[in-house]
C-alpha cells in the first residue's frame, strides 16, 4: 500500500490568519513532578479604564478537574467567559482582590495592580509554593513568583485567573451602572470609549472615576468651572473575596 504523504500535512490556514496555540498546563505540571504544589496563576483586569477598580485574581487549578476551553479571557466571548467562570469556581481554589480608584489615585495604576495581585495570592485558602503572574513584574509573596510576559495566553493557571478577574470586574461595573445612570458602565465597563468621554464631559466624574487619568482631570476641571457636582453614595472599597473549590 502506497501512503499518500499529503495527508500528513496540516491543513493550511487562510491567508492572513495566524494560528494561536491555547495556554497549556505544561509549566504547572513540571513543578508538580518536582513536588512543588500548590501552584497558582495570577492576573488582573481593569488597568486601562477611566473608572472602577482593578480586579485581581489568583487561581489554583485541580490537575484532575481542569475545565476544557480555558483561554486568555480576551480571546473568549462574554458568554463563554461566564460559562468557564462557573466551571473554574466549581473545580479550583481561587481568591479575588480589589484595588479601589482611591488606591489607584494614591499609588499609581501599576503599584495598585501589583498590590491587588499580591493580596489575591495571600487570600488563597492555602499559600501556594509557586506563583505565575502575567506581565513583567514579580509579586511580593512569601513563595516563589515567576513573571511571564503574555502569560494569560501561555500558562493555563494565569488564563483561568484572567477569566475570574474579567468576569468579576464586568459584573461589578454592571452593578455600578445602576448607581451611576448615564455613563454607560454596563456597556463599556469604564473604558475611555466615545460614549464614556461624552458622558464625562456632560455629567462630570463620579467617585468611581480615577481622578488623575487625563480625561477625568479634564472633565473635573470643566465641571468645577461650571458648578460643583454631587457625589455618588456607593463606593468601591478595598476588599478581598475568597472561595475554595477544593
Amino acid at each position: 500500500m502506497i501512503r499518500d504523504k499529503s495527508q500528513d500535512k496540516p491543513a493550511k490556514l487562510p491567508k492572513g490568519v495566524i494560528a494561536v496555540a491555547p495556554p497549556s498546563f505544561r509549566r504547572e505540571r513540571a513543578l508538580i513532578k518536582r513536588g512543588v504544589w500548590p501552584v497558582a496563576g495570577c492576573d488582573e483586569a481593569g488597568r486601562g479604564p477611566l473608572a472602577g477598580p482593578v480586579v485581581a485574581a489568583a487561581v489554583v487549578l485541580d490537575p484532575k478537574r481542569i475545565p476544557k476551553g480555558i483561554d486568555d479571557s480576551k480571546r473568549l466571548t462574554p458568554e463563554r467567559r461566564e460559562e468557564l467562570f462557573g466551571e473554574i469556581c466549581l473545580t479550583a481554589s481561587f481568591a479575588v482582590a480589589f484595588a479601589s480608584p482611591a488606591r489607584i489615585d494614591r499609588d499609581n495604576i501599576l503599584r495598585a495592580s501589583l498590590w491587588a495581585l499580591a493580596r489575591a495570592v495571600h487570600a488563597l485558602p492555602e499559600m501556594p509554593k509557586h506563583v505565575f503572574v502575567d506581565g513583567r513584574d514579580r509579586l511580593d509573596t512569601p513563595c516563589d513568583c515567576e513573571a511571564v510576559i503574555g502569560g494569560d495566553g501561555l500558562v493555563l493557571s494565569i488564563a483561568a485567573a484572567s477569566i475570574i478577574a474579567k468576569v468579576t470586574r464586568d459584573r461589578l461595573m454592571c452593578a455600578l451602572a445602576q448607581d451611576c445612570p448615564g455613563y454607560g458602565f454596563a456597556s463599556h465597563k469604564g473604558y475611555g470609549v466615545p460614549e464614556h468621554l461624552e458622558a464625562l464631559d456632560r455629567l462630570g466624574p463620579t467617585v468611581h472615576h480615577r481622578r488623575f487619568f487625563a480625561p477625568v482631570v479634564a472633565a473635573r476641571t470643566k465641571q468645577a468651572a461650571i458648578s460643583a457636582t454631587g457625589t455618588i453614595d456607593v463606593q468601591v472599597t478595598e476588599t478581598v473575596e475568597v472561595s475554595a473549590g477544593i
